[in-house]
């Protein structure tokens, strides 16, 4: 299926539902105070989407692709920092909100995969 605007891309519209989640999150207490870790999370979430877009935007394959990647590196990086939330003694009240989250940069990144 051929897509005219990035908005209709699956893929994007996944990312901006992961960075509402991730946002959501990290306005429960356990993050008060919590500034570098909330600022790494939220970039990271919101990146995934703003770089499909992106890529979507520039319009030449290799360019969409090198955006495409990032957005991978991005998810990556959510997904990582969930290991260690999930470990974190401090959050463990929201461990099920954290493999939500975990579970939606992974299906993300696999449609990322298909995509480059």
């Amino acid at each position: 299926m051929k897509y005219s605007r990035f908005e209709e891309l699956p893929v994007w519209q996944d990312a901006i539902e992961l960075a509402v989640r991730i946002f959501a999150l990290t306005a429960k207490p356990e993050f008060k105070n919590q500034f570098s870790l909330n600022d790494q999370i939220e970039k990271a979430g919101v990146s995934i989407s703003n770089n499909i877009a992106e890529g979507f935007e520039r319009g030449t394959t290799k360019e969409t692709l090198s955006f495409l990647y990032i957005s991978r590196g991005s998810s990556g990086e959510v997904r990582s920092m969930t290991y260690v939330l999930e470990r974190s003694p401090r959050f463990q009240r929201l461990v099920k909100d954290i493999l939500d989250i975990r579970m939606r940069a992974t299906s993300i990144s696999r449609q990322l995969y298909c995509l480059v």
